[in-house]
C-alpha cells in the first residue's frame, strides 16, 4: 500500500510558476512509477507527466511539455511537478498517482486527494 499527499497547489498569474509536491508514504516508493494527472471542471481526469522507478524514464503531455518538469527524490519519498510558464487552461486539480508496474502509461493504482491549481489571465 502506498499513501499519497500533494501539497504545493495555488492561484498564480498566468505565466507565473507552482511546484507541485507529492510525499508518498508505506513500503516501495522506490519500486513505484509515478504520474501527475488533472482534472478541470467538466473535464475528464487526463495525463500530465509520468516518472519511472529510478527517474530515467519520463513522459509528459503534448501541452506541457517543454514548460512542466516531473522529477522525484526517492531518499524522500517524494515526487515533483514544477510547472513553468503557466496559462489559464492549466487550472485544475492536480492529482499524484502510483502504481508497482513498469510502463508509465496506462492506469495507476494509488491516488492523492488532490490539490487545487488555479491560473488567472
Amino acid at each position: 500500500q502506498v499513501q499519497l499527499v500533494e501539497s504545493g497547489g495555488g492561484l498564480v498569474q498566468a505565466g507565473g510558476s507552482l511546484r507541485l509536491s507529492c510525499a508518498a508514504s508505506g513500503r516501495g516508493f522506490s519500486s513505484t512509477t509515478m504520474g501527475w494527472f488533472r482534472q478541470a471542471p467538466g473535464k475528464e481526469r487526463e495525463f500530465v507527466a509520468g516518472i519511472s522507478w529510478s527517474g530515467s524514464g519520463t513522459l509528459y503531455a503534448d501541452s506541457v511539455k517543454g514548460r512542466f518538469t516531473i522529477s522525484r527524490d526517492n531518499a524522500k519519498n517524494t515526487v515533483y511537478l514544477q510547472m513553468n510558464s503557466l496559462k489559464p487552461e492549466d487550472t485544475a486539480v492536480y492529482y499524484c498517482a502510483a502504481k508497482f508496474r513498469l510502463a508509465i502509461k496506462g492506469e495507476y493504482d494509488y491516488w492523492g486527494q488532490g490539490t487545487q491549481v488555479t491560473v488567472s489571465s
